[in-house]
């Protein structure tokens, strides 16, 4: 007889695994003008609605049943959603293995339970400065034998995301049928190794984990990043060369202090070796 390589729990498994995300966009706008045409569009892409579409998914990725969403648009910007889900049986659990990255934005599974998905966005932008950045903050929530991680890449791909902090960590215990208590059912020592190839091939990372009390932190910075594609509204022909170099300047400087989540002094960013763009 085959046996089974699954633990056998006493009642349902009490584990809680929680992924949390802040995505960040970072554009150059000339003018307050092209500042506030940003704030805009952001406000248009990323509202509740369009939100709720994304979250949706995430809950078909990892497979919940969906109980009730909550979703406001804020005035003068930004959006929340709330969505609470409910377990269900997984539809192939070949194809969702604990250590295989979770799906692109083509491909859906399925599976999840008393546990809930959020979404907060925060657009921004400064007079003093061309730089506008877009924040938004994802929070995946599960209870039980599935795993948030499935959604990680799918999430990425989602947002025009120039740099990403992640956060996972697994708190509780179950018991197996002899009384044992178990503080983690799958393995892990990176949130790297649940992302997908060619999430890895883009992006700058560094992690910071403290494996004995299951914490694990990540962080993301997109590794060749192009001038063209943060200019809202406007081309690189747009500008003279002097002032393509100032906005590179001020460009790697938003990047690296939101990498780094501390002020930098002028320069210091190349010599953290953040000399991109």
């Amino acid at each position: 007889m085959v046996q089974s390589d699954k633990l056998r729990l006493h009642g349902f498994n009490n584990l809680t695994k929680s992924l949390s995300f802040n995505i960040y966009d970072v554009c150059y706008a000339r003018n307050a003008e092209q500042r506030q045409a940003y704030i805009d569009y952001i406000d248009e892409v990323y509202n509740a609605e369009r939100l709720t579409q994304i979250l949706t998914q995430v809950a078909n990725i990892i497979g919940a049943n969906i109980l009730n969403i909550a979703r406001q648009d804020y005035d003068p910007q930004g959006a929340s959603v709330t969505i609470l889900i409910a377990e269900e049986e997984l539809v192939d659990e070949s194809q969702v293995g604990e250590a295989a990255p979770g799906p692109l934005p083509d491909t859906v599974l399925a599976h999840l339970d008393k546990s809930h998905i959020t979404v907060h966005t925060y657009p921004e932008t400064h007079p003093d400065h061309g730089v506008s950045t877009f924040r938004a903050d994802i929070d995946v929530s599960t209870c039980g034998v599935i795993s948030p991680l499935k959604a990680l890449n799918f999430l990425i791909h989602s947002f025009d995301s120039d740099i990403v902090t992640m956060d996972y960590r697994v708190r509780g215990f179950t018991r197996d049928v002899e009384g044992h208590k178990h503080f983690i059912d799958h393995e892990i020592n990176s949130i790297q190794n649940y992302l997908s190839d060619d999430t890895k091939e883009r992006y700058h990372m560094i992690d910071v984990n403290v494996y004995q009390e299951h914490m694990f932190h990540t962080k993301m910075l997109l590794r060749e990043p192009k001038l063209e594609s943060y200019l809202f509204g406007e081309s690189a022909e747009d500008f003279s060369d002097e002032d393509k170099k100032i906005i590179r300047k001020q460009l790697r400087r938003e990047m690296a202090e939101i990498f780094y989540g501390r002020n930098l002094r002028p320069g210091q960013e190349v010599a953290l070796g953040l000399d991109f763009l």
